[in-house]
């Protein structure tokens, strides 16, 4: 199993050098991936750990790619409808060039309505929007010369470079907890990048996925990953105020139940596992790391 970690750059009062203590600390101690998470204007009514202090996380990215160097790179994840996907396309594919080809592309078509409607974004072709933008992306990364006719977007005969440095493509990791969600895996990604979900639901929504992907014909198999809360029994704190939100479950306990958790998870065929400890102050953070290295992933089969 793989592990990793989402970069504390929200919900908390910025502070520079303990986010990037924090990733160099994840590197250090042999994660395999760091993550960045995105929103860009939250409700103020809305009281969630992304309304506060959050920067940008394509641009902090490449920040993240010049202070690393082993570990893959990745956004937990982008909202599709945000941005113009040829920009989305062209500043991914210059962070996998500048990484040296450690980018992972998390995607998914976001829920925050106000969000959608203060970005003039389609909130209710959300789906059909994010699907053209994923298949936009991967022609645009696919092809140096580049023509697309579709919906939401058409343009004939233009040039796309420099291409990504991992081919065919970076690794699209699709998120979202829905069937719709698990289709777009199968039709346009490569893994699924599920969120917080109880085991039950886990275990069905991986089924799910792996159905799906045999329907399509595709290959191999699907990359099954889980971005989720983590708070262990006297090594981390959790945040008072760090709210519950319907069919959404954490890592909570002492270190023995979080290695039996996550060897479930593994026995259902979960690969990668993102661990979100912005709640969390800095010195908890960093304790936690440590001893997911050297206590808890020492137990869980490679």
């Amino acid at each position: 199993m793989e592990f990793g970690i989402c970069i504390p750059h929200y919900g908390k009062p910025l502070d520079v050098a303990k986010i990037l203590e924090t990733v160099r600390h994840a590197e250090s101690l042999g994660f395999d991936s760091v993550w960045v998470t995105d929103h860009i204007l939250v409700p103020q009514t809305l009281d969630i750990i992304y309304r506060d202090n959050m920067l940008e996380p394509l641009a902090l990215l490449n920040y993240v790619a010049a202070i690393t160097q082993r570990v893959k790179i990745g956004t937990s994840v982008v909202i599709l409808p945000y941005r113009h996907p040829v920009v989305v396309a062209k500043m991914l594919a210059t962070t996998d060039y500048l990484s040296g080809g450690r980018l992972i592309f998390g995607a998914a078509v976001g829920w925050m309505e106000p969000e959608f409607a203060a970005l003039n974004a389609p909130f209710a072709e959300r789906g059909a929007f994010s699907d053209e933008c994923l298949r936009l992306i991967k022609t645009l990364w696919l092809n140096e010369k580049v023509s697309f006719t579709g919906r939401y977007f058409t343009f004939q005969d233009m040039q796309a470079s420099p291409r990504p440095v991992q081919q065919p493509h970076p690794p699209i990791w699709i998120g979202g907890n829905s069937p719709r969600a698990r289709r777009r895996v199968a039709e346009l990604g490569n893994g699924w990048h599920a969120s917080s979900m109880p085991y039950e639901a886990l275990r069905a929504g991986i089924a799910d996925v792996r159905a799906k992907w045999e329907r399509q014909g595709r290959d191999g198999e699907p990359v099954l990953s889980m971005r989720i809360p983590c708070f262990i029994e006297g090594i981390s704190q959790e945040a008072v105020h760090y709210p519950d939100r319907p069919g959404r479950d954490k890592l909570v306990g002492k270190s023995t139940a979080i290695v039996e958790r996550l060897g479930a998870y593994q026995e259902l065929g979960l690969r990668h596992v993102i661990l979100e400890m912005s709640t969390q102050s800095h010195k908890a953070t960093l304790a936690t790391l440590e001893h997911i290295a050297t206590q808890i992933r020492p137990q869980l089969s490679s």
